[in-house]
């Protein structure tokens, strides 16, 4: 009689199956996004973007400073220096704090203030002739000197004070062969600008010319009737 076979338990099987079906089906953990990890700090804590720096906070002064400054430029473009300084002015009185603008500000106010500053009328006579030239000798500014006291002597041949200043002026100029006969005269016409020329600093080098050191050391005759056009320093 043959041998039957042992029917197998599918109910078993088929539960063991969907056991390890299952496990296989078993979802994978998310992977989550790497976190970057401070390193040589006791722990673990997240490093986070700095958040960027808040605006500057503007003060209501601020914009009213600029709205007065912004009024000085438009009163600088239209040439009114006048109105333009006054505003200029009042950035700097009234707002002291708003130092960013006070640099432009003093800039535009010395344009202002050139502009409005009173032009010297220009010299007409012999005598305000030597008066510019004095301004500018003390200045500095030698070439204005002459131009000054060569029109000078040219309108007032006779007079000394301009033939003097402008032989003293050429002499540190080391125009030496011009300002030799202008001092020769102005001693002429004025002997008191023979003892002034011996001690006078501006002519040192003139004192070293021949005819010069001779009209010094002359005696001094007496004073001729003074000219018109001629004065005393």
């Amino acid at each position: 009689m043959a041998k039957q076979r042992r029917p197998v338990k599918k109910a078993a099987r088929t539960t063991r199956t969907v056991k390890r079906t299952a496990i296989r089906k078993k979802a994978a953990p998310t992977r989550a996004a790497p976190v970057r990890v401070r390193r040589g700090v006791a722990g673990t804590q997240p490093v986070q973007a700095p958040a960027p720096p808040p605006p500057p906070v503007r003060k209501p002064g601020f914009y009213e400073a600029v709205a007065v400054y912004e009024r000085g430029v438009q009163a600088l473009q239209r040439h009114d220096f006048q109105a333009a300084a006054g505003f200029f002015r009042t950035v700097q009185e009234r707002y002291p704090e708003e130092r960013e603008l006070h640099e432009r500000v003093r800039l535009y106010l010395n344009i202002c203030e050139r502009h409005m500053a009173p032009q010297a009328a220009s010299p007409s006579t012999p005598e305000e002739r030597v008066f510019a030239a004095t301004l500018a000798v003390n200045a500095g500014n030698y070439a204005e000197a002459i131009e000054h006291l060569r029109t000078a002597s040219s309108e007032a041949p006779e007079h000394d004070h301009a033939l003097y200043m402008l032989a003293s002026v050429l002499a540190l100029q080391d125009e030496l062969e011009e300002a030799v006969p202008l001092l020769l005269r102005a001693i002429d016409l004025n002997p008191d600008n023979r003892s002034r020329a011996r001690h006078d600093p501006d002519l040192d080098a003139l004192r070293e010319v021949e005819s010069i050191r001779t009209a010094l050391e002359a005696t001094s005759s007496p004073k001729p009737e003074r000219r018109k056009g001629s004065r005393r320093r």
